[in-house]
């Protein structure tokens, strides 16, 4: 017996997926937004002379990057509740995951891009009488931030698609939907294409929206 292939039951799915899309927006927006600035806080740490700063930046990013995300959801959904005598939301947990998660990356991206300055930038913020934290902010990070765009584009887009392992914890975005729609006619070729596909815009999308970015930055120095 031949496959069918029905792609009536691709555009049925589009509305449902586009629902569990939003969610997965949402989560990859906010996400994103408190790893970076997580990520940028603990980056500034990793490169601070302080000993004791360093090395609490330094144990966060390697118990992140040392461990997987689905156990991260896992112990911020199910672990953080009976610690704390509360309920997470799953939502919550999400975005918390994701935050948590990318912020540890993100953090060694921003080191990184801090310690490519060359030092000479520094010696002449200050030779022109700026603090020391106006020459971070007016001198030193435009010039990381652009050199950050490339790997902080990468890092969005994983995040973005981890979001699809947040279904372990109920989370209705793309990935979730996709499989209640399955559960309930069976057509798993046409219902997991239609999911691969909105992945493929969202990335695809954000992927253009960083370049995009990346050239504006480029005309305006």
């Amino acid at each position: 017996m031949g496959f069918d292939f029905q792609y009536s039951v691709m555009w049925e799915s589009v509305p449902l997926l586009l629902s569990g899309a939003k969610l997965t927006i949402i989560i990859t927006v906010f996400g994103l937004v408190i790893g970076f600035l997580l990520g940028a806080i603990t980056g500034l740490m990793k490169i601070s002379r302080n000993w004791f700063v360093r090395k609490l930046a330094g144990l966060y990013i390697e118990c992140i990057r040392g461990t997987p995300i689905m156990v991260q959801v896992m112990f911020i959904y199910f672990g953080l509740p009976m610690a704390l005598g509360m309920r997470i939301p799953p939502m919550a947990a999400g975005i918390v995951a994701i935050a948590v998660n990318s912020g540890a990356y993100i953090a060694e991206i921003v080191r990184g891009a801090f310690q490519s300055i060359e030092k000479g930038q520094t010696e002449a913020g200050r030779s022109i009488g700026l603090s020391h934290l106006q020459t971070m902010y007016y001198v030193i990070w435009p010039q990381a931030l652009r050199r950050m765009i490339p790997p902080l584009g990468n890092q969005f887009i994983i995040s973005l698609k981890d979001t699809s392992l947040l279904v372990v914890v109920g989370v209705g975005e793309l990935t979730r939907t996709g499989q209640e729609i399955v559960a309930s006619n069976f057509r798993a070729f046409e219902v997991w294409l239609t999911v691969a596909l909105m992945y493929l815009v969202l990335t695809l999308s954000l992927s253009r929206l960083l370049h995009f970015l990346e050239k504006r930055m480029d005309i305006n120095t």
